[in-house]
Formats: C-alpha cells, sequence, structure tokens
C-alpha cells in the first residue's frame, strides 16, 4: 500500500460502526488511507487503543476526556492508557462553551472544564505526547489557559481539531507551536477560505471527524476515513498549490509524523 493520506481525528470505535467496522477499516487502506482514532472519555479511548492494537500499522489512538464530559478526570487511567506506543496524543480535550448543559450553572461548568483540561495538559507533558485539542466558541480561555502552561507544552505542542477559530486566534496558536485539522465541512462551507490560505500548509492536517460531517458529494451519509480525499481535493483547490492533491497529501502526511512522531 502506498499511503496517500492520514486522516488524524476519527472515531470508528464509536458504535455508529458498530456494524460494518471491519469493512470500514478495509476501505480505508484500500484508499491508501491511514487514521487516528480519538477517545473522548474512558470507553472510547480505551476502545481505540483495542482497535489500534488489533493492526500492525495504519491505525493510531489517542486517549482523554472531552470537555463535555464534566465526570472527574481519571488520571491514573488515561496515565496507564498513555503509554501504549499506538498512543499519539492526549485528547480530545480542551473547551466547549457551545454545548453547556442547561440544568447546571454555567460558570461551575466552565470552571470543571479548564480543571480537567489543564490536568490533560499535565499529562501531555508527563508521557511527551501532543495535545488533541477541541474548541468551540471558547478561544480566548483556551489561548489563556494555554498560555498560562506554556512552559510544559512539548514541541510540537498538538493540533487544534476542526479549527473555528479566526485568524487573530490562528496567528497567536501559530505562534505558539500549534497544528490546525480542517475536515468535511471545507467541501461546502466557504467560511474557512481565508483562513485556510493564511495558514502555512506546514501547519495543516486533514481529518474526517467520523462519523460526523462528511464532505461534499457524501453529506447525509455517516462520514468514515475512506472520505478524507474528499477534503485533500478541496484544501488543495483552496490552497491553490500548483501540484494539487499530490503535494497537499504528501505535505499533510509529513506534518503528521512531525506532530505524532509517527513511523511510517
Amino acid at each position: 500500500m502506498k499511503l496517500k493520506l492520514i486522516d488524524v481525528h476519527t472515531h470508528l470505535q464509536f458504535s455508529d460502526f458498530d456494524g460494518d467496522r471491519d469493512e470500514a477499516i478495509k476501505r480505508a487502506f484500500d484508499n491508501d488511507v491511514y487514521f487516528i482514532n480519538v477517545g473522548a472519555d474512558k470507553k472510547s479511548s480505551q476502545r481505540a487503543v483495542e482497535l489500534a492494537d488489533k493492526y500492525s500499522i495504519g491505525i493510531w489512538a489517542t486517549v482523554g476526556q472531552h470537555p463535555s464530559d464534566l465526570r472527574d478526570f481519571d488520571y491514573g487511567f488515561f496515565k496507564n492508557l498513555a503509554q501504549n506506543q499506538k498512543v499519539v496524543a492526549i485528547g480530545e480535550c480542551g473547551l466547549d462553551y457551545y454545548k453547556l448543559k442547561q440544568n447546571i450553572d454555567r460558570e461551575a461548568q466552565i470552571a470543571k472544564q479548564k480543571e480537567i483540561f489543564i490536568k490533560q495538559i499535565e499529562l501531555a507533558k508527563e508521557v511527551k505526547k501532543p495535545l488533541m485539542i477541541h474548541c468551540r466558541n471558547a478561544f480566548n480561555d483556551l489561548i489563556e489557559i494555554l498560555n498560562s502552561q506554556s512552559t510544559i507544552l512539548n514541541s510540537p505542542a498538538g493540533i487544534l481539531h476542526f479549527f473555528t477559530g479566526t485568524k487573530e486566534n490562528a496567528k497567536t496558536l501559530l505562534g505558539m507551536g500549534f497544528y490546525f485539522t480542517f475536515n468535511g465541512l471545507i467541501t461546502f462551507n466557504r467560511d474557512f477560505d481565508e483562513i485556510i490560505k493564511f495558514i502555512p500548509s506546514e501547519r495543516i492536517l486533514l481529518e474526517t471527524d467520523a462519523p460526523y460531517i462528511s464532505p461534499a458529494p457524501y453529506r447525509g451519509k455517516r462520514n468514515e476515513p475512506s472520505y478524507i480525499i474528499e477534503t485533500a481535493k478541496k484544501l488543495a483547490e483552496i490552497k491553490g498549490v500548483a501540484g494539487a492533491f499530490e503535494e497537499i497529501s504528501d505535505q499533510t502526511i509529513k506534518n503528521a509524523e512531525v506532530v505524532f512522531g509517527l513511523k511510517i
């Protein structure tokens, strides 16, 4: 198999794939796509590691707790999982003020999210692995926390998955050593074109966030890693890359190797 693309943020361990997980993996491999399964809580992190361990090549995992999960962070559990050689990042972790629960005090939820995020920054430092960050409607607070923890960030620091921040946010995070991913949303939504043009290709990676947000022409269907090809084509178009798909393919693979320390 000649590797074509790496989907650096997907969730094939989720129940959405219980009926055809092996077939979805085969479709990815048949399309020369490798991928990273991202944990969002204890169960999905454990399953991500187990799935990565089943395959000698082509699948890695991250372990962490999504900001919408306000349960206490089990540092020991995640540290133990993170020792696995297939685990390449801590997360997805971060802040999400878009999905705050209506029946719980807002400030208490925000304080808990920040507490859990900081613990995962500390874990990333201890295990020497980058962060897989989720941020929605919370970039000012996220950047404030990252600045306060800047002395313990790794190099590279990690990635901002499904980046939805401003150009100014991107500029600040670039200066802190972060990379950025974009997914199928860019195939049918032009709101991200200027940000994509602004961020250097050397700092961009590709993701599906499957089973969510399928790219055109698969909108309305469950997303999966093999569809990453459509996002790569659109990224090349937006960037106006001379070598188009092949150059974007090579660059994003190289970026994934740098950020996650992948040995392919």
